[in-house]
């Protein structure tokens, strides 16, 4: 299988899933800008959204947007624990929090990007951003992962997403229960395989 990321993007929360899982995934960087794969060819063609992660099957098939990749990541690999069983609450609790980070957190992160966003919608995304983590600082709370105490995909998703925070000038000491979940995460033997791979 063939893993499209971009170096910082979303894309890692998956490539965090496959190291997890012990599933080898050939790496293709993509640049957003030009939509071009760096070792050659049309990224559109690939994903006509224009954006990472994709993920291309042995047979071909491609599947996009990150939740959905890191539940198939997770379901080719059901020993490893990194998703609850399809079917049980366990499993739609996880998809309730991988909903929650892509929408209220990750397309928040958005326009804080963009050097063009105005000062007055930057100040309302980042307090937006307080109040989305807010409810996961309290999630957190006596817990080493979102849905207790074993670390699912919605864990590395969440991290991917917060790791962004230093580069929007995001303050995270009001969260002190996300600040050490984000520091355990980083010490995991297969973020940092994921993080180094990434930085070449």
């Amino acid at each position: 299988m063939k893993l499209f990321y971009t170096s910082g993007a979303c894309s890692l929360s998956p490539h965090i899933v496959a190291h997890e899982a012990g599933i080898e995934l050939r790496l293709q960087k993509v640049d957003l800008k030009t939509k071009t794969i760096t070792t050659e060819g049309d990224f559109l063609a690939i994903n006509p959204k224009g954006y990472v992660p994709a993920l291309q099957l042995d047979d071909g098939e491609i599947l996009t947007e990150g939740p959905t990749i890191v539940q198939y990541l997770a379901d080719l690999k059901p020993e490893k624990g990194l998703a609850p069983r399809a079917g049980t609450l366990a499993r739609y609790h996880l998809q309730e929090w991988l909903g929650y980070i892509n929408s209220e957190l990750h397309k928040t992160y958005s326009p804080l990007f963009r050097p063009n966003t105005p000062a007055e919608t930057r100040a309302d995304r980042l307090a937006y951003l307080s109040k989305r983590y807010d409810l996961v600082e309290k999630q957190l709370a006596g817990r080493s992962f979102l849905l207790g105490d074993h670390f699912t995909v919605a864990d590395a998703y969440l991290f991917t997403v917060t790791n962004w925070a230093g580069t929007v000038k995001f303050d995270l000491s009001p969260f002190p229960n996300l600040r050490g979940f984000q520091e355990r995460i980083a010490a995991r033997p297969a973020v940092k395989a994921a993080m180094t791979a990434e930085a070449h």
